[in-house]
């Protein structure tokens, strides 16, 4: 690791293995102290830690080993930073992408009850706007870090795979470049860690996985004194889906008691749609939901039954 004088406002966390972390954890020693203003660019291992390799097959992902995935690049110590304050990170790039891939692991998803092989698909990332999912489907790349966030005011170690109200797993597609995410502070130094950078990912990540992607990622810091925010906020400086919105999508919905089951039902009637359509497997229905698929509230308020719409992007068939 390169670390540069305090006053430089650049610097570099290489070596991911020995700076990162499992977990939100308080008291984890920080890698790095920065202040506001400062940037820094990281170098990210993939979400399995290095488990899967471009040549992985179904057997690798029976074989995946859950107490190691998702580890994050950190904590940062930002200076100044108490609990109360607001921590905004700006996406600033995304570089170094080679290949990445999409997995359903049997236990883990949305439709995990309809799906309980294994199974994995690898991209190769580095024509740099798109990645081919099948002969004649090309997915825009879309990069941003799955993980993102700062540790909680509460001890102990926190499970890093579900989201909080400290950021944490939040797989939110838009934090791509230019977009700004605010953090609440919990704890001194706001010990910020990020990970699990994804390539593409549609709303939902309804299997469970994006296309998860190695990747080099810059962000910037800025601290905001005396501001408080209960849970993560963002902002985003255009249009969040040109390329997607381009040429229109086809819509399946699905109702229910709850918003799971209408996600559920808005997902499996997607996947006829492609296996009907365009002739896939079920496996590949379910995985190019999960990475391109955006799943959105049509309404919340008509007890008892809400409705959740899928929507499929047509601009990615050639």
């Amino acid at each position: 690791m390169t670390i540069h004088h305090h006053h430089h406002p650049y610097m570099t966390i290489h070596d991911f293995k020995s700076h990162s972390h499992l977990g939100w954890d308080n008291s984890l020693k920080p890698i790095a102290e920065v202040d506001s203003g400062q940037t820094i660019t990281y170098e990210i291992t993939e979400s399995s830690g290095g488990q899967f390799t471009k040549n992985s097959t179904s057997e690798d992902v029976l074989g995946l080993d859950f107490g190691k995935v998702n580890p994050v690049s950190g904590p940062i110590y930002i200076k100044g930073a108490e609990p109360g304050d607001t921590l905004e990170i700006e996406m600033l790039d995304f570089r170094q992408l080679d290949w990445g891939w999409t997995a359903i692991i049997p236990g883990f998803g949305l439709l995990a009850d309809d799906f309980k092989e294994p199974a994995i698909k690898t991209f190769d990332l580095t024509r740099r706007n798109t990645t081919e999912f099948l002969d004649g489907i090309d997915l825009f790349i879309k990069p941003f870090p799955g993980t993102i966030g700062v540790a909680l005011p509460e001890p102990g170690n926190h499970s890093v795979v579900p989201p909080g109200k400290n950021g944490g797993n939040m797989d939110i597609r838009h934090l791509t470049r230019g977009t700004k995410l605010y953090l609440p502070v919990w704890v001194e130094g706001a010990l910020f860690s990020i990970g699990d950078t994804h390539a593409a990912q549609g709303d939902g990540e309804v299997c469970g996985t994006a296309i998860e992607a190695s990747m080099e990622t810059t962000v910037r810091f800025k601290l905001h004194k005396g501001k408080s925010i209960a849970e993560p906020q963002y902002d985003i400086p255009g249009p969040p889906t040109p390329e997607a919105d381009s040429k229109g999508y086809y819509v399946t919905t699905g109702h229910g008691e709850d918003l799971m089951e209408a996600s559920r039902n808005a997902i499996r009637y997607m996947i006829e749609h492609l296996i009907y359509t365009y002739g896939m497997s079920k496996q590949e229905a379910y995985m190019l939901c999960s990475i391109t698929v955006d799943l959105r509230i049509s309404e919340i308020v008509d007890a008892p039954n809400w409705l959740v719409s899928a929507f499929l992007p047509k601009a990615i068939f050639r």
